[in-house]
């Protein structure tokens, strides 16, 4: 098994590259300094010169305020790459896992998504996320998109880390309490990712995609005063409402998603997203 791993660097990236070095003969990890995954024609000479057995997309265009203004490039890493990724893991014989967000869809709903609920994004960056799902399912024949939310982890830009510093520099927050998902650590992520690749080189049974978040849910409040106490801040936190806090991107009130298909698929057991967060906070 030889491994294509884009975004090495990267939350998710980082962790998957430790998880599948136990699994693969090789692993090539990449991120922008050694190859501008916005040049389609540097990424397909990359492709074709490793032949990889499996390509695992970790890389994307993030910031979601940003792309309101940088709209071509977020669909160009978004969408464009996903769609060269998909026609060169068909011609290659090579299977491809893609990471998609929550952000597909406009959070309207009263309960958690599920794979078949029609999307709807609020932003450009779920936007362009959608029509790389889109070009990955028009294409490639061996694929899992695999749809997560509220990423966070020890490394990057995330909601832990920035929590972990204003706490640190401010008198009191304010945090959005009226918006609802699953805190989702990236190293979760990348072992449920190795779990899926162990069972698919053996036989490749399923494509299409799937929710991959912890399970149960909480307010973006809710999580702060979970990382207060468990890091023994005494600092006040006030919940507010979306509108108190505009923001150039529009954000989905209910982020939740189903995990049942997945857990049933590969014949996993997902964890709530307190115990996985009560054991990276004791170091695991």
């Amino acid at each position: 098994m030889t491994i294509l791993l884009l975004g090495q660097q990267g939350q998710v990236g980082w962790e998957l590259k430790r998880s599948l070095l136990t699994q693969a003969q090789t692993v090539y990890g990449v991120d922008r300094r050694q190859v501008d995954l916005s040049d389609m024609d540097a990424v397909l000479r990359l492709l074709r010169t490793l032949k990889p057995t499996h390509i695992i997309n970790a890389a994307a265009y993030t910031a979601v305020d940003l792309a309101e203004t940088e709209s071509e490039m977020a669909y160009r890493i978004n969408a464009t790459l996903p769609q060269l990724l998909a026609e060169e893991a068909k011609t290659l014989g090579a299977s491809l896992i893609h990471y998609s967000t929550d952000y597909v869809f406009d959070g309207s709903k009263k309960t958690a998504y599920i794979e078949t609920d029609s999307p709807n994004p609020l932003n450009v960056y779920g936007q362009t996320k959608l029509a790389g799902e889109q070009a990955i399912q028009a294409v490639a024949t061996r694929y899992l998109i695999l749809r997560t939310s509220w990423v966070y982890g020890e490394r990057g830009k995330n909601f832990f880390l920035t929590m972990q510093r204003l706490l640190q520099e401010k008198p009191q927050l304010r945090v959005v309490a009226d918006q609802v998902g699953a805190p989702t650590w990236s190293r979760l992520i990348a072992q449920i990712t190795a779990h899926i690749m162990t069972q698919s080189t053996k036989t490749w049974q399923h494509n299409g995609i799937y929710h991959l978040t912890s399970t149960g849910d909480c307010s973006w409040y809710e999580f702060a005063q979970a990382i207060a106490d468990k890091l023994g801040y005494t600092t006040p936190i006030i919940p507010i409402s979306t509108d108190e806090y505009p923001t150039p991107a529009q954000r989905p009130r209910n982020s939740c998603l189903a995990t049942t298909k997945l857990q049933q698929d590969f014949v996993l057991h997902i964890p709530h997203w307190r115990w996985v967060w009560d054991e990276l906070v004791s170091g695991a």
